[in-house]
């Protein structure tokens, strides 16, 4: 299994974690397929959003795959009045990562961090492990607590699949 800067942090910091690995299908990079293949219920695996405030600048919001952004809400837990998500272009020079690959463990700098707050639901959930094809599962608040995050509703109106 691949080592990924994500995995050498958690362990430098004493964080229990399990890595898993995926097939990876460049056709369908969604979380609810990786949830599929991870045999893990979608609300269980967080997709990291990465965006930008009018006023705040670069924040990140981490929610439940098959859940949408609700970027006024988004915007008002980061105390902006508007934000949009970071262009695809931007990704990996302001992060390190890629689409499909982003991780709110380990980015080249240290961004403001929302979890949604229904992962305080789970005892652990699931976050990218910084590359396409591995995920890290770890309880939610140690992903809090090691990043500085904090909760929020996060996401448009609740869809139950």
């Amino acid at each position: 299994m691949t080592r990924t800067n994500v995995l050498r942090l958690l362990e430098s910091a004493g964080i229990p974690f399990e890595a898993r690995a995926y097939p990876v299908d460049e056709n369908d990079l969604s979380g609810v397929h990786t949830a599929r293949l991870l045999g893990l219920p979608p609300e269980r695996l967080f997709k990291t959003l990465v965006l930008r405030g009018e006023r705040t600048g670069i924040f990140v919001c981490c929610i439940p795959c098959a859940e949408e952004i609700d970027l006024r809400k988004a915007a008002t837990a980061a105390g902006d009045k508007k934000c949009e998500m970071l262009p695809m272009k931007e990704l990996l020079p302001t992060t390190g990562y890629i689409r499909g690959g982003c991780s709110p463990i380990g980015m080249k700098r240290r961004f403001p961090v929302w979890i949604d707050e229904t992962a305080a639901l789970h005892t652990r959930i699931a976050v990218s492990a910084g590359v396409r094809g591995m995920m890290v599962l770890l309880a939610p608040e140690d992903l809090k607590a090691y990043v500085g995050a904090q909760e929020a509703d996060l996401t448009s109106l609740r869809i139950h699949r």
